[in-house]
């Protein structure tokens, strides 16, 4: 395989499940804190990261719990993250959402961290998910808004991936939008409430989250730092409807 087509091959593959936090910079240390405090205390109980990539979250959010446990569907990401976090009081499994293997009423808190967005069928992880919640447990979940200018995950054209952020893609209609990128789901706040409308559960809080571009601090640090104030800002208005994420709280209703 020449490199051009191995890269292209990686590309593809970091593409389907996302690339996952190799850093740990103000972007991530914001998005735990926003965790550690809408659980409520639910993170010192037994703790689920359902698709924890290398582990990084989950290192921080196990010395709290009582017990902690990661699910990561790519065996090489869930071996480095075992090696991180591994211990008497945390674990990690190489296995899928959509079939949680845990007993229902498990855990306390399950963190989702933009990976709903990646699963084959994102209603069957859903309801794995509260499934293994127990009554007054809490899913904490971020996943990509459709109204963001820009989809992140790159795209398919001509049948080769482009990497990178695309401009405009998520405004197409949803078919279009869809055949251009078939890797990501990508949601707006009614497919959100739609995919949730069956379960036991009540939406405690919800909101959209711009990023902290980090990316650009490094290279511009005056710049990154003052686009970063200006979207803080705008979280605050009705204009955080075009922010990266959603950020939403549920709970598993008693």
């Amino acid at each position: 395989m020449g490199n051009d087509d191995h890269t292209q091959k990686i590309s593809a593959q970091a593409a389907e499940r996302g690339e996952p936090s190799y850093v740990w910079r103000d972007g991530q240390k914001r998005r735990l804190k926003m965790i550690q405090t809408t659980a409520e205390g639910r993170d010192s109980g037994v703790v689920l990261e359902n698709g924890c990539g290398v582990g990084a979250y989950l290192k921080r959010l196990a010395p709290v719990a009582t017990f902690s446990v990661g699910l990561e569907v790519e065996f090489d990401r869930a071996r480095e993250a075992l090696n991180l976090v591994g211990g008497e009081r945390s674990s990690v499994i190489n296995a899928v959402g959509e079939e949680l293997p845990f007993p229902e009423d498990t855990f306390d808190l399950i963190l989702s961290h933009e990976v709903l967005e990646h699963v084959d069928d994102d209603v069957a992880c859903l309801r794995e998910i509260v499934r293994c919640l127990k009554p007054g447990g809490r899913l904490i979940l971020f996943c990509p808004n459709r109204w963001y200018p820009f989809e992140t995950h790159g795209i398919y054209w001509k049948g080769k991936y482009h990497f990178g952020n695309k401009f405009g893609v998520n405004y197409l209609p949803r078919k279009l939008r869809d055949k251009l990128a078939p890797h990501v789901n990508v949601y707006t706040t009614k497919d959100l409430q739609r995919k949730l409308n069956d379960l036991p559960v009540e939406v405690i809080s919800r909101t959209v989250i711009f990023g902290a571009y980090d990316n650009i601090i490094a290279r511009s640090k005056g710049l990154g730092l003052m686009l970063r104030k200006i979207f803080l800002f705008l979280e605050r208005t009705p204009l955080k409807a075009l922010g990266l994420s959603h950020f939403w709280v549920i709970e598993k209703k008693g």
